[in-house]
């Protein structure tokens, strides 16, 4: 049976994540970070990488299950993030928040049923498709916290 603890760090993570926003008012949502960002930004950040991992696991079905996709290059994540900033600084703040919280649950939903012979391919590919996307959450919402003083 494949490793599932991704799951719960997933669900907790998420959770927290929209404590955090439920509690925040769009002038907050707006409120300018570093390096030109702003908390709805970095949602929205968050939500794109959330979904490239749908559109992984959607190709990976498309594929079968013997395909596995390629491992991802992280020499290109910051011109990635570089190049999608100005669309998500475009995105009203309260839809970012929104859009965040629901491709969280989407791509959480589809993690968590993912076949175990999808789970295992992955592990021992070396984990092209992260399906631990607390991890990236937490780090933001803590960034998103030390922001706002909380």
């Amino acid at each position: 049976m494949a490793d599932r603890s991704y799951v719960a760090a997933n669900r907790e993570e998420r959770n927290r994540l929209e404590a955090l926003l439920a509690r925040l008012s769009d002038q907050e949502l707006g409120r300018p970070l570093e390096s030109g960002w702003t908390i709805a930004a970095v949602l929205g950040h968050l939500a794109f990488w959330d979904q490239r991992i749908l559109v992984l696991i959607e190709q990976w079905r498309k594929a079968g299950a013997a395909a596995v996709p390629k491992p991802f290059d992280e020499s290109n994540v910051d011109w990635i993030n570089d190049a999608t900033k100005p669309m998500l600084l475009a995105v009203p703040p309260r839809r970012a928040a929104e859009l965040v919280m629901g491709i969280a649950n989407t791509v959480d939903a589809a993690v968590e049923t993912l076949p175990d012979d999808l789970v295992s391919r992955n592990v021992a590919a070396g984990h092209p498709v992260n399906l631990l996307r607390a991890t990236h959450r937490r780090e933001h919402r803590e960034e998103i916290e030390r922001a706002l003083g909380k």
